[in-house]
Order: C-alpha cells, then structure tokens, then sequence
C-alpha cells in the first residue's frame, strides 16, 4: 500500500483518482493538486472524501511542489498537467527522492515541438537517485508501446513496419472542439508530420498525407499521417524496425475549421500587442473553445486505437493488428469522462499500479515499451481496455 500525489485536475486527472480510487490495497492514500483546487474540490466530493484529497499546487514553481510532496510524502507522482510542467515536476521529484510518471513528453512553451530528449537527459540523475521515471504512459505514447513490445515478445522475431493508428468516431455536437487541452492538441497537429523509415526521420507538410483505415465496430475513416512522441521511443527500442508511422483520424468539418483558423493565425503561438498588452493567439483560442471535459456528458460513439504491424516469425511474413475500443457513453457512466480521457487515464494509473507494486522497477527514466508487457496487458483488460487481436489478416497498410 502506497501513497500517491496526482498533479493535474483536468478529464484525464478525474479519471486518474477514479481508478485509483477503486484499488485501494495498492493506492492507500491518494492527494489531488491543481492551481485551481476548486477542480480537485471537485472531483474528490465525486469519488467521496475519505478516499482522496485536496491541494493547490503550481507545478510549474518547483519549490512549491517540493514542498506539498515533502508534507504529503507520497511514493509516486503521476503528472497529468500539461506537458509544459513535465521538467519541473521530474525536478521536484529528485529533490525528494519519489518515482515520476506521465502520460504525454516535454513541451516548452515558445516552441511547437516535442520530444523525449529534455527528460531522457535526466538518466542518469533518476538512475543515481534510486528512482524511476516513466513516460509516456497513456495510450497513445502508452499502450500503443506496450502493445508493440506485446507483438515482439509473443508474436515476431522481427518487426519490420509499425503502423498506430487512431480514430475517434465519436460525435459530441459542436462544431468544433478538442479532446484534450485545445492548446496542446492544436500544436501537435499542426506541426508537420514525422516517420521513420530505412534508418532517417522524414518530414510531410502537415495533414498532407492521408488514407481510408478501416476500424472495427467503426468502418472506414480517412486517417492522417502525423509525428507522435512514441515513434521516438519505439524506433529507439524496438530493433529491426523499417519503417513506424502513426495515423489519426479527423472529419472533414474538423480540417475545414482548423485551416481557417490557421490562414487567420489564430493557431500561431507568437505574442502579439493588442490594446496595449501581449496575448498569445492560440492561447486566447483555447479561451474560447470548450473545455474538453464537458464535452463528456453528451459523446457518444467510439474510440478505436491499435498498431498494425507487419514482420518476421520463424522466418515466415506474419501481420498482426492489436486494437482497443472505448465507448465515450461507457466511459461517462463510470467515471463521468470522454473516452480520450478514458484511455489515457486508465494506462496511467495501470502503470502507477506497477511501479508501486514492483512488477515494474528500475532506476532511471524509461518508456513503457522498456518494461514487461504481460503484466500491463493484464491489467487493461481487467480496468476498462480490453484488448483484440487480429493475427494474419489483412491490414490497411500493404506497401
């Protein structure tokens, strides 16, 4: 039995200390911060008050969350902020010597861009600590490297293509909203796309290559190629890989509001005066958008995220594709949450689960794909992600 201190009060911080929650002989005394604590209030007067508690926190400000992590002391920290906090929490969490978790890496603020090698440059210092840190522990960074070390382990002697794809055919009624953070979302999609293939990074114009994918239960759905941060980590980890690409899916209604604000420059991230002050475009966007946990109530539709992965076994060509569903209606009724926020709050508290428990350990900084992945596929099917498998069928990708 451990304690545990969740920064972050957003869809996927509620569906964090939901799950947590719900397993006490592993999480025994959970703490919920935020800037506005109001928002942990929350979601702690939801799960009941004598299971979880309450703290105003700005994790940006080390010293100030050294400080609620020396009064609660608590053995993990799972950071669902933004991931513009990810530096100053892993900070925090060596000056107090407690292990770190996060679902999404390191952005700075003035630069749309993402990558593993701000936190990976913190090796050594969680390795001469004692401590560990993983990232990436969602789904997608998160079960979409599990699922890849799953393939590896139990399916392929090699991997030579990896394709994630993700689609999200739920319908929430507006005109246009973001599933998570609007200010991260749009920076990641906005940025121009990303593969890896015999051995180099190649860049795409943004939303310029694009395919029908066929989902289960979903059907067919124009999915775009997009950089996502697990590619850096599973191209590092998984050997033999020819080529990793990730796919994601978006309405034409989607595309056609996002240019617009694009040619307008409200997705821009430089300052610009106005009466008298700076103001950062797409921050004053996000001001405006909806807030992507009250989206929840009125979703409904599904998920569907996987890899499709073509390789070697015993020397023969084998494909496998491994996917989960969510339902967003589904997912409300338990936790009172969208499905995006779902599937990348159940991951993280499946992986807190691990690390406290020790069926996950090592000091240093790691990405999930690093660990054993039998204990985490368990684990999704039994907290809410039941997974399927599709061995030697057709696949969207042939080429």
């Amino acid at each position: 039995m451990s304690k545990v201190l969740i920064i972050g009060a957003g869809g996927v911080g509620n569906v964090v200390a939901h799950k947590c929650a719900a397993v006490p002989d592993v999480f025994s005394e959970i703490m919920l911060a935020s800037r506005t604590k109001a928002k942990c209030d929350r979601i702690a007067a939801a799960i009941g008050a004598d299971r979880i508690r309450s703290a105003q926190v700005d994790a940006d400000n080390v010293s100030e969350t050294v400080a609620l992590i020396e009064s609660f002391r608590p053995a993990l920290v799972i950071n669902v902020a933004l991931p513009y906090q990810d530096l100053s929490i892993m900070d925090a969490c060596l000056q107090t010597g407690v292990h770190y978790l996060d679902t999404a890496n390191y952005e700075p603020r003035d630069q749309a861009k993402f990558e593993y090698s701000w936190q990976w440059a913190y090796r050594e210092r969680f390795r001469e600590a004692g401590i560990t840190a993983l990232l990436g522990c969602g789904f997608d960074p998160g079960v979409t490297g599990v699922f890849t070390a799953y393939a590896q382990k139990h399916h392929f002697d090699e991997i030579h293509y990896l394709d994630i794809v993700d689609c999200n055919a739920g319908d929430h009624g507006k005109a246009f909203a973001t599933n998570f953070n609007p200010e991260i979302n749009i920076r990641e999609i906005t940025q121009k796309g990303r593969y890896w293939e015999k051995g180099k990074w190649i860049e795409v114009d943004p939303l310029s290559v694009h395919q029908p994918v066929e989902y289960p239960r979903i059907g067919a759905r124009e999915s775009y190629l997009l950089y996502h941060e697990e590619l850096e980590s599973l191209v590092e980890n998984i050997p033999h890989l020819k080529r990793a690409r990730f796919w994601m899916t978006f309405g034409q209604e989607y595309i056609t509001h996002l240019r617009v604000l694009q040619n307008v420059g409200m997705t821009s991230i430089e300052p610009i005066e106005y009466q008298g002050q700076d103001i950062i475009p797409l921050q004053f966007l996000k001001a405006l958008l909806p807030e992507p946990s009250a989206l929840a109530e009125d979703y409904h539709g599904e998920t569907s995220i996987g890899c499709q992965i073509r390789g070697l076994q015993n020397g023969q060509p084998k494909t496998y594709y491994i996917y989960n569903n969510c339902d967003h209606a589904e997912a409300f009724r338990e936790v009172g949450a969208q499905a995006v926020a779902y599937t990348t709050g159940v991951p993280a508290m499946i992986g807190a689960m691990l690390l406290l428990t020790g069926e996950w350990q090592g000091s240093g900084v790691f990405n999930v794909e690093e660990f054993n992945p039998d204990p985490f596929m368990e684990h999704l099917n039994r907290y809410g992600l039941p997974w399927h498998e599709v061995v030697n069928g057709p696949l969207a990708f042939t080429d």
